[in-house]
């Protein structure tokens, strides 16, 4: 015999509001999982006797904070982070604008095998040619250069980036484009005073995507650059893992808070940007 209508419908809500139920301790245990290192990270750094307990400090000191900011423990690895993964960042963009381009706005039938080559690519793992790569660089005399690094970081987060891109700059109305065109601009012209501008959030997502790879890798500058003085900051990291199992952990932990720092900050920055949509319709309209 079905149940009453009344009936039905409450336990349709029952049912539904278990499940949400499940869903949020779901959530709260994934939250919780990503916090618990974020707190001890925090908690660690003001400790002057950290361990992988965490714990509140028995008095807050920022001696880890003063021991790390030094220029060879800080400030120089951190400088030679921005400079590589900076540059390689700028170089990877301007590199995949262009490239990105002809993908978006041409119809062909190697389009599609092109970018699933692309796609493929970005799945390669960067341990697989890293023995190649690093014979070629002594070859041509770019072993231990920070600039031979970042061409090949750059090298490496490339496709994606006109991965990433080419997406972006399909929402970019074509008739903006003819109407340049008729103006009388070159499709570089067109490309750097039309469809950048107007895809500036997705310009912007690609960079921080890209700079944010970059700032993290440790397999890379760790092969390609041999002295300590043009180490990035994701390598020299290990010196504070010292011998027979012993770590500086609440020094380890301010270190990797600074180091955190202008991957946060950039994001700060350009959040607004990448909040704001892109907004093309009243551009069209008008």
């Amino acid at each position: 015999m079905p149940l009453p209508r009344h009936r039905h419908h409450r336990h349709h809500r029952h049912h539904r509001h278990r499940h949400r139920l499940a869903a949020d301790a779901g959530l709260l245990v994934a939250a919780v999982a990503f916090a618990v290192p974020l707190v001890w990270l925090v908690l660690a750094s003001l400790d002057a006797e950290a361990t992988l307990r965490v714990r509140l400090p028995e008095s807050p000191t920022l001696n880890n904070f003063s021991a790390v900011l030094t220029d060879e423990i800080t400030f120089t690895p951190m400088l030679n982070s921005l400079l590589i993964c900076g540059g390689a960042t700028l170089l990877t963009v301007v590199c995949a604008a262009p490239a990105a381009y002809p993908l978006s706005r041409f119809r062909s039938r190697l389009a599609r095998p092109y970018l699933l080559t692309i796609l493929f690519s970005t799945c390669l793992p960067v341990t697989a040619v890293m023995v190649p790569v690093y014979g070629l660089f002594v070859q041509i005399d770019l072993i231990d250069t920070r600039y031979g690094t970042a061409l090949f970081l750059a090298a490496a987060q490339l496709p994606f980036a006109i991965w990433l891109m080419k997406n972006f700059m399909d929402g970019v109305p074509k008739a903006l484009e003819e109407a340049a065109w008729t103006d009388g601009a070159s499709w570089p012209q067109t490309l750097l005073r039309v469809i950048l501008p107007l895809m500036g959030p997705g310009v912007a997502v690609v960079a921080i995507y890209t700079f944010i790879m970059m700032w993290g890798n440790f397999f890379v500058p760790f092969m390609l650059l041999l002295s300590p003085e043009q180490l990035p900051a994701s390598v020299s990291i290990f010196t504070f893992f010292g011998n027979y199992g012993a770590i500086a952990f609440g020094e380890l932990a301010a270190f990797s808070i600074l180091y955190s720092t202008p991957v946060v900050a950039l994001y700060i920055l350009v959040s607004g940007r990448l909040g704001g949509g892109f907004a093309l319709g009243g551009a069209v309209k008008g």
